[in-house]
């Protein structure tokens, strides 16, 4: 996700710092620093004065139970970044919620509705939500907006193994024989393809006020309706292999965003239908391997 914003921006002529280390996606040339070994391990003085702050980085693995650990990398590290970029001027922060918030909350997910993760790593995302609401009241002159990210896809996630999304593993599996997927295939998610993502997070930096917004596609696709779609773009015939779900009581069934704040507050509307994003996804050549 950050190396394609980091290549837009790029693109756009601007001065980028960026973390991250050399195990995740590379990003090719960029202007200015590249901070090693990531955010934990950041060395504050180097930083320098920031203008926007995209603050993509985080532990998102859903299954992970260590909850010291989470903690530590998705909120107290989110906590020292916001605070010393801001002492060093930062104005505007964009950064990645996460619709794991919502749990199993009826959907369409409204950011003003229920909130009740289903494992740690919601519950670091709900806090860190938190802390923000309380940051922007002591820093009423920093425009901070937090984007409810729902089910990423796109280039830029071959590195992350079983963290990246279900439409790549499928496409991956389906390369080779037939996908898995929980009993029976019906559970639904709403899929935003990372080109969208990178256009919220530019829209974001904009924004004239601090909010948290969703960022999804604002409609909701089933497993079995993506394994068709991966049939017709990749050119193959695979049937379903049903599993049983091993996390049933942490497993969101149904993810589908509201996206009527995100068009208000920050002008995003997503482009990306689901078939439009796989097939553009499938024509980068970063789908499947051969």
């Amino acid at each position: 996700m950050g190396s394609n914003l980091v290549k837009e921006l790029y693109k756009q002529g601007h001065e980028i710092t960026i973390t991250g280390s050399d195990a995740e996606q590379d990003v090719g040339k960029f202007i200015k620093k590249y901070l090693q070994p990531g955010l934990l391990g950041i060395d504050w003085s180097a930083t320098g004065q920031i203008d926007v702050l995209y603050h993509e980085a985080a532990i998102n693995d859903t299954t992970l139970n260590d909850r010291e650990e989470m903690m530590r990398a998705n909120l107290s590290a989110s906590m020292e970044l916001f605070e010393h970029a801001v002492e060093n001027g930062c104005k505007r922060i964009v950064y990645a919620s996460s619709t794991a918030v919502y749990g199993n909350a009826p959907a369409p997910f409204k950011e003003d509705g229920p909130i009740t993760p289903l494992n740690v790593y919601g519950e670091s995302k709900k806090m860190l939500d938190e802390f923000v609401a309380e940051f922007v009241v002591q820093n009423p002159d920093v425009v901070v907006v937090g984007l409810r990210y729902c089910n990423v896809y796109g280039p830029g996630e071959q590195h992350k193994s079983k963290r990246a999304s279900m439409i790549y593993q499928l496409a991956q599996q389906m390369e080779k024989g037939n996908p898995k997927l929980f009993k029976f295939g019906e559970q639904k998610r709403d899929w935003i393809y990372i080109d969208d993502v990178v256009k919220a997070n530019l829209l974001a930096s904009e924004a004239k006020e601090s909010c948290i917004v969703n960022c999804g596609s604002g409609s909701a696709t089933s497993f079995n309706e993506i394994v068709e779609i991966l049939n017709e773009v990749v050119g193959v015939k695979r049937t379903v292999d049903y599993i049983d779900n091993p996390f049933a009581d942490k497993y969101q069934d149904f993810t589908y965003c509201d996206m009527s704040k995100a068009a208000e507050k920050i002008g995003f509307k997503p482009e990306y239908d689901i078939k439009k994003g796989i097939k553009q996804y499938y024509s980068t050549g970063k789908l499947i391997s051969n």
